[in-house]
């Protein structure tokens, strides 16, 4: 690949990567662009995107849930993004303390130097109070939204940059996906989409491997997911996307194979496949296509959830975790910001008890 400008993964590592001196977690590669300077951060290997129907070949290079960490004992430092299309959010964090937020500007791909000083100073705080969190305090955390993203360096003004340690980050990592909705789809920001805010309360770390519209379950993304082995419980959020064009014995044929490509490879892992979430088509008055398959896909992941043939399988239906109807945006399908919100308290409870045995704290 000619095109990866660097990449040094973890040994046994899959779901974060190292460039220079900082952590790239969620990502795979970095890729020089043909178009404009910098490196494309991307949630999936090059073969993997083009083997996606042709929405996935762009949708997956969304930066959705990637971030840049690093510990520095600098106070100020530099940092420079762009975006290739689309305006989106940059979320900076000191551990899981909110530092600030800026903005990037894909009209025009101009690249923009954000300048950052230390606002934490726990010097006069009991230890025992910032104890027990997700993220040392020390761990800088520059959060990327849905857009896709281009990296161009960190500048600590001649002050050390390292990684961080195992320890200063979360013990437990989700491998999380599904359609837009666990791409973050119509959270007012990425980092309150339903994933991230249960990922909070659950105390642990998210590959978010979200794919908006194009979330279809093909044979090679599903050998790709089970290849990773840096994960300790993953979501199968499936159906939303197929019901329009893909017939219940397809959707049962794709299904099955993603489950036993992923079970069979990670037996002692909890894998929890969830029914489509309510939207219109679930109340709909006259029958359409994409309304029966819908009950369908529901009918077809019940059974293969049931087969016992993977006692760590496990089965939510999407209506658990969306509780409430008016937690929907006006295109009755996406959910708002309050209806993330719920959907995270939701499904933070109902995983508690199904990932306990691999020893994730609850928060």
């Amino acid at each position: 690949m000619d095109r990866v400008a660097y990449l040094m993964i973890h040994e046994g590592d899959l779901g974060e990567m190292r460039y220079e001196q900082v952590e790239l977690h969620n990502v795979v590669a970095v890729e020089n662009n043909q178009l404009c300077p910098g490196l494309l951060l991307q949630r999936f290997p090059e073969t993997v995107r083009a083997s996606m129907s042709e929405r996935g070949r762009f949708i997956s290079q969304q930066a959705s849930g990637c971030e840049i960490r690093f510990v520095t004992e600098a106070n100020q430092f530099r940092l420079s993004l762009s975006s290739v299309e689309g305006s989106g959010d940059v979320m900076i964090f000191q551990g899981d303390y909110f530092h600030s937020h800026h903005s990037l500007s894909g009209s025009d791909g101009a690249i923009k130097t954000i300048h950052l000083e230390n606002k934490l100073n726990p010097a006069g705080i009991d230890p025992a109070a910032m104890t027990g969190q997700r993220f040392s305090h020390r761990v800088w955390r520059i959060f990327l939204c849905r857009y896709t993203a281009r990296f161009h360096g960190v500048e600590a003004f001649g002050c050390p940059i390292r990684p961080p340690q195992p320890e200063e980050v979360p013990a437990k990592r989700w491998l999380a996906y599904g359609s837009s909705i666990t791409h973050g789809g119509a959270a007012l920001n990425n980092y309150n989409s339903y994933v991230q805010q249960a990922a909070r309360r659950l105390g642990v770390d998210v590959l978010n491997k979200g794919l908006g519209g194009a979330c279809l379950c093909e044979p090679e993304v599903a050998d790709y997911l089970s290849s990773l082995n840096d994960w300790d419980f993953a979501t199968l959020e499936l159906g939303v996307n197929m019901r329009g064009a893909f017939a219940p014995e397809e959707f049962r044929a794709r299904v099955q194979y993603v489950v036993d490509t992923i079970c069979s490879r990670h037996p002692g892992k909890p894998v929890v496949l969830v029914t489509v979430f309510p939207n219109a088509a679930t109340h709909e008055r006259e029958p359409s296509l994409a309304g029966e398959n819908q009950k369908a896909y529901g009918h077809i992941l019940r059974e293969i959830a049931d087969q016992g043939r993977y006692p760590q399988l496990h089965l939510l239906e999407g209506s658990q975790i969306l509780t409430d109807f008016a937690g929907l945006t006006c295109d009755l399908l996406h959910p708002s910001e309050y209806g993330h919100t719920i959907m995270g308290e939701n499904l933070s409870r109902l995983l508690q008890p199904i990932i306990m045995d691999v020893g994730t704290p609850v928060i």
